[in-house]
């Protein structure tokens, strides 16, 4: 289900006539959960996102050739106005303290959200579903990029 927010911009903002800048900029709620993802996936010690039921689909999609990763997997962003409330899933590096890597998860997500896209973050919940094991094969999307 896709949805957007709108947000004005601000009115104080002005040309070289010194008119007003009027509109508004639509931001969906696609952009805040890639934005969550790939901040949480920076934090050491994140070995993949999603639930299980989500990366075994995602597994099976790669593997007959059906699209590509998604980067969002097991994001989910709720917005109203300007404020915006993320759930993560993630699965942890075996080694990695859990709720260590949680906690630098919530705040790099919040941090990277805000600063990103100039919203406020009103909660960040994250889930370990899974630990990944020394030995387990990694996705192809999370191979490529380190």
């Amino acid at each position: 289900m896709t949805q957007e927010t709108v947000t004005e911009a601000p009115a104080t903002e002005t040309l070289s006539s010194e008119l007003p800048v009027k509109g508004s900029i639509t931001v969906a709620d696609e952009v805040v959960e890639k934005v969550a993802a790939l901040a949480a996936l920076e934090v050491s010690g994140v070995a993949d996102m999603g639930g299980d039921l989500v990366r075994a689909f995602e597994s099976v999609r790669e593997r007959i050739g059906i699209g590509q990763r998604r980067v969002n997997q097991g994001v989910n962003a709720t917005i109203v106005g300007q404020e915006v409330a993320i759930d993560l899933t993630i699965v942890v590096e075996y080694g990695h303290v859990v709720m260590e890597v949680a906690t630098e998860v919530r705040v790099n997500v919040a941090r990277s959200v805000t600063r990103m896209l100039g919203m406020d973050v009103t909660e960040v919940n994250v889930t370990v579903d899974d630990v990944r094991l020394p030995g387990e094969p990694r996705p192809a999307a999370r191979e490529e990029a380190e």
